[in-house]
């Protein structure tokens, strides 16, 4: 019989949560605009920074990770920009699309969901087509794939784009160098690798892109969040007991060390994999770009996923993540983000195997 507070939980996000983030919302009615929170957030915007591994600013808006990525996008893009959309899964689509609110010329350059983006492609159109803004998704949790930012960013920059990249599900558990690579925007949201509630984004702005953000919107515009956050405050009014989960939440990454927690997370990862191996059973992505946040797995012919994931919850207890898209039902997927241990993979391969009379 499932319970929640007692469940292993292995979703692709939200993911699960730690007592000390759980207790720190627990405070009172506060000044939002006092010197005490002024300090709160002051110190989440400093480890933000650590977390992006980033010398740049850190706006922290009070929504989800679409929210992040829309407030990237309008503030960076205009009417008339040309706007690559690199898309393989349910996020970099949800780029394209909004994308395509705020740019009149967006090109959606689309593969199959659980391949890599093409590269080849890729640069043959930002030639052909004088595109000067570059979006992608670097983790597609809905088809388990970590695509190849690296050389995407390389590309990028040799024709002097500008990007946009959604890290909600790599930043914190995959490697991902914002400064280095030359990311312009990255964005994260609180309830991935961060292991905090949902509710929180945050954009890491490179010092090289500020001054050509615009205010296309009021609540989202990245100016205002990045003006107030010079003084330590927020343009409108935040959530303030998140702001209190996602400090706890950030100084326990810095405690366990950035490093370390994404190689424990590859660990998980790899276990994960091997495991899959051992069943017979096939990964969707190519082994070389499997993601090493979440892994997507594909049924068995004879497994319905409806009775598998219901199994899964009624009789082990045990709650994983099914397929979106034209994935749905043929896939299913095992979060190992955040603050996942081995304990929780254990308890979840056991309970698949059992499932599956592995």
């Amino acid at each position: 019989m499932f319970d929640y507070e007692t469940s292993t939980f292995l979703l692709a996000g939200p993911v699960k949560m730690h007592p000390r983030v759980i207790k720190s919302m627990l405070i009172p009615s506060i000044n939002h605009r006092g010197d005490f929170f002024k300090e709160v957030i002051k110190e989440t915007e400093e480890l933000f920074k650590y977390f992006f591994q980033t010398d740049g600013k850190v706006a922290i808006i009070t929504g989800s990770g679409t929210a992040g990525v829309e407030s990237a996008i309008s503030s960076l893009v205009k009417d008339n920009d040309t706007v690559l959309s690199l898309t393989n899964g349910n996020f970099g689509e949800r780029m394209a699309t909004v994308s395509s609110l705020y740019s009149k010329n967006v090109i959606k350059q689309s593969v199959e969901w659980g391949k890599p983006i093409d590269l080849e492609m890729m640069e043959k159109t930002i030639t052909e087509k004088n595109v000067n803004i570059v979006t992608v998704c670097h983790n597609e949790t809905s088809s388990g794939i970590a695509n190849p930012l690296k050389e995407i960013m390389k590309i990028a920059k040799k024709y002097g784009c500008y990007t946009v990249v959604d890290g909600i599900t790599s930043v914190g558990g995959i490697e991902i160098l914002p400064d280095e690579w030359g990311i312009d925007l990255t964005i994260v949201g609180s309830q991935k690798c961060l292991a905090a509630p949902p509710g929180i984004a945050a954009v890491a702005v490179s010092k090289n892109i500020e001054n050509k953000l615009n205010e296309r919107n009021i609540y989202l515009s990245l100016k205002k969040y990045l003006k107030s956050i010079e003084g330590n405050d927020t343009p409108w009014t935040p959530s303030v007991p998140l702001f209190f989960a996602v400090r706890e939440a950030l100084r326990m990454v810095k405690e366990e060390g950035i490093e370390q927690r994404i190689k424990r997370t590859a660990m998980l990862a790899s276990a994960t994999r091997d495991a899959v191996k051992e069943w017979n059973l096939e990964i969707l992505p190519p082994l070389e770009y499997a993601s090493n946040t979440v892994t997507a797995i594909k049924y068995p012919a004879s497994v319905d996923d409806k009775w598998f994931r219901e199994t899964l919850l009624n009789k082990y207890n045990v709650v994983v993540s099914g397929g979106q898209g034209p994935l749905k039902g043929k896939i299913f997927r095992i979060g190992h983000m955040g603050i996942t241990g081995w304990q929780d993979i254990e308890a979840g391969l056991a309970a698949i195997e059992g499932c599956l009379g592995l």
